[in-house]
């Protein structure tokens, strides 16, 4: 198994408009290429401008495939067009996590 974590954090202000239009363009180009995410996190304390999600994959070989067809969808380009409009995005962290041995992640 193979998880992308990725953490962004919004302008001030911009987390709401960022989800709506997430929601309605993004989710489902992101969703029909990479299926539902491990989770998606929205941020209760700390810093309320930052959100996470994780994309499940069984090996990077499945996540560079999926991604890839991702990439090639008009939708998908559809959505980040209207992000990049916004300009709500201020920073991005990705890291890729494997579980560790001693704590087997259940399908």
């Amino acid at each position: 198994m193979l998880f992308d974590v990725r953490t962004y954090t919004c302008r001030p202000g911009m987390l709401k408009k960022h989800f709506e239009i997430y929601a309605r363009l993004g989710k489902p180009a992101q969703v029909r290429h990479l299926g539902p995410p491990f989770a998606y996190f929205q941020t209760e304390t700390g810093n309320v401008n930052q959100f996470m999600h994780i994309w499940a994959y069984e090996n990077a070989a499945d996540r560079e495939k999926r991604r890839a067809a991702m990439q090639a969808d008009p939708d998908w380009h559809a959505y980040q067009a209207e992000s990049a409009k916004l300009g709500g995005l201020d920073v991005q962290e990705n890291r890729l996590m494997k579980p560790v041995d001693f704590f087997p992640m259940k399908r």
